[in-house]
């Protein structure tokens, strides 16, 4: 056994939620680790879509183009009983704009390739076939044992560990943290080509003998997802679960349909659980080590993204002596409200796909009949299945990092996402400018110009504070004319959407967020803001890289 102590922070598990953890450490100049118990990549995907708050979030990152290149975007959900097309249901943003209004399907395992490449080019490569054995931890660091494939051990001193090892978590039973919840049914999956005239922009959904199924595009061509919520026989052989689906979609589509023999099939039990905290001291849990859901509605990856960068900046600000550990109390008082929320929208979905209830499979032809001929009610459905899907709409309004909203009659409140832009105006110099502003790693102020003071307050706060600031000055001219750096809006459309009136300012977090602003900033309106990061004096220091 060897003893390797080290100043890297510890993450175990490279699926997803590790690697997202893992890039934006490293993209924070934090030095890094990542193990993983299997003996390399996975090669079958359980998750297969992401949505578009994940995707502005991998715009963050700079790795929404790798991950767009190997998608399909989908922008429908159609419903089908009995032969018959009941609705199609279309992506509906308007009330929730974003610069990717659609769900991507990928799968996991091409997400992953993605993400890995991405942190390769940071220096960081994943350790395969290393276990993580058991761990101690102190005020001081974690002591881990881990095991690697040839038998032998080697213990690490770390000052924080990140599990990020999934549903069956091993940093969570160590940590004595449950996981809280219930099982409910369980379903089939299986990956096949498919001959049919289903649209292939679309998920499909079908009623049929008083069951449904599934009917989800892969980015390949003729390639499909298929689930069956009520005959998940797991001792099918593969050239039979083909003639039941093919079966089942004839009938349910109406026209002929013929399922090839699957390549991959799996039988799962719907998990609906969440643990209490994902924190305890120098660990804490991410991802599905933290919460499980049904799939009904694609949740699990893309919350567990959500996860990863929320604790990963506040991480790296505490790693770099730039705040206090009390900022690390915001990681589980923003994230376990998530969870909670998400077992309840879950388990309405789940038994929505499933049709748990005969009447609904009664009344479904006559409501969606209804809902095709008021266009309204048919909006309104729409929106409110994106706002549940996308994630789009969460806010971190009570979190203990987020100022109380003020008067401002436009833009983003304290706790919102900050861009609220669709694809069209993002095009603007403004807000062209304010999104690559988003993807450094620091904190961005924005002030308006307009209030000489203010402007000045802000320019010198810039240089003191650059090591976790970066200060911008909102101007219509890009001449520099303006004390501290510029970010033009010629056209005054960015100041308009942002709701910033001369001297106004707008504090963002490194995910996105706003965390308060103000009708005129000066230096005590800053140190107000900024007292719930308990900033200690390392962060007054040089600025690092984007």
């Amino acid at each position: 056994m060897t003893n390797s102590p080290t100043d890297q922070v510890l993450v175990v598990g490279a699926g997803p939620v590790g690697l997202v953890t893992a890039h934006e450490l490293a993209r924070r100049k934090v030095a890094v680790r990542v193990v993983d118990a299997a003996d390399g990549p996975a090669t079958t995907s359980r998750a297969i879509a992401t949505h578009a708050r994940t995707l502005e979030t991998y715009d963050q990152m700079g790795v929404v183009d790798r991950v767009l290149a190997r998608g399909r975007r989908l922008q429908a959900f159609t419903m089908h009983r009995e032969g018959r097309q009941l609705v199609r249901m279309r992506a509906d943003y308007s009330a929730l704009p974003t610069r990717y209004p659609f769900t991507l399907m990928i799968p996991q395992v091409d997400t992953e390739g993605a993400l890995r490449e991405a942190l390769a080019e940071l220096g960081v490569k994943v350790e395969w076939g290393v276990r993580l054995e058991t761990f101690d931890q102190s005020d001081e660091g974690v002591r881990a044992v881990l095991g690697h494939r040839d038998g032998s051990r080697e213990t690490v001193d770390v000052p924080w560990l990140v599990g990020c090892d999934g549903g069956h978590s091993v940093v969570r039973r160590l940590l004595g943290i449950p996981l809280i919840g219930e099982s409910s049914e369980t379903w089939l999956i299986a990956d096949a080509r498919v001959e049919t005239g289903a649209r292939p922009d679309s998920i499909h959904w079908i009623s049929v003998d008083g069951t449904s199924v599934m009917l989800v595009p892969f980015p390949e061509a003729g390639r499909w997802r298929l689930l069956d919520t009520a005959d998940a026989d797991s001792t099918a052989e593969p050239d039979e679960v083909a003639r039941r689906f093919s079966a089942k979609l004839t009938a349910g589509l109406g026209s002929p349909t013929t399922v090839r023999s699957p390549d991959w099939v799996s039988v799962f039990t719907i998990q609906q659980r969440m643990v209490p905290a994902m924190r305890v001291g120098r660990v804490a849990v991410a991802g599905d080590a933290a919460h499980v859901h049904s799939p009904a509605s694609g949740q699990g990856m893309n919350t567990g993204v959500q996860d990863a960068v929320n604790l990963a900046w506040k991480l790296a600000m505490v790693v770099r002596g730039e705040a206090g550990g009390e900022l690390l109390d915001s990681y589980p008082a923003e994230r376990v409200p998530v969870g909670e929320r998400l077992l309840g929208s879950t388990a309405r979905a789940t038994s929505f796909v499933a049709l748990k209830s005969r009447l609904q499979d009664l009344v479904l032809p006559a409501a969606m009949a209804v809902v095709r001929h008021l266009p309204p009610l048919k909006g309104r459905i729409e929106r409110r299945i994106m706002a549940a899907m996308s994630a789009l709409d969460l806010r971190y309004a009570r979190s203990p990092i987020t100022s109380a909203a003020t008067g401002a009659s436009a833009g983003p409140v304290p706790g919102q996402r900050v861009a609220l832009v669709d694809e069209r105006r993002a095009l603007g110099a403004g807000w062209t400018a304010l999104l690559d502003e988003l993807r450094d790693v620091r904190w961005t102020l924005l002030v308006a110009e307009g209030h000489a003071d203010a402007v000045r307050c802000a320019a010198a706060l810039g240089t003191s504070h650059a090591r976790w600031l970066s200060v911008r000055m909102v101007c219509t001219a890009a001449d520099g004319s303006a004390d501290g750096a510029v970010l033009p809006d010629p056209d005054r459309a960015l100041r308009t959407d942002l709701g910033l009136g001369a001297g106004g300012w707008l504090l963002v977090r490194p995910d996105g967020y706003a965390a308060a602003r103000g009708a005129r900033f000066d230096e005590r309106a800053f140190a107000a803001a900024t007292a719930p990061l308990r900033l200690l004096p390392g962060a007054a220091a040089t600025a690092p890289g984007r």
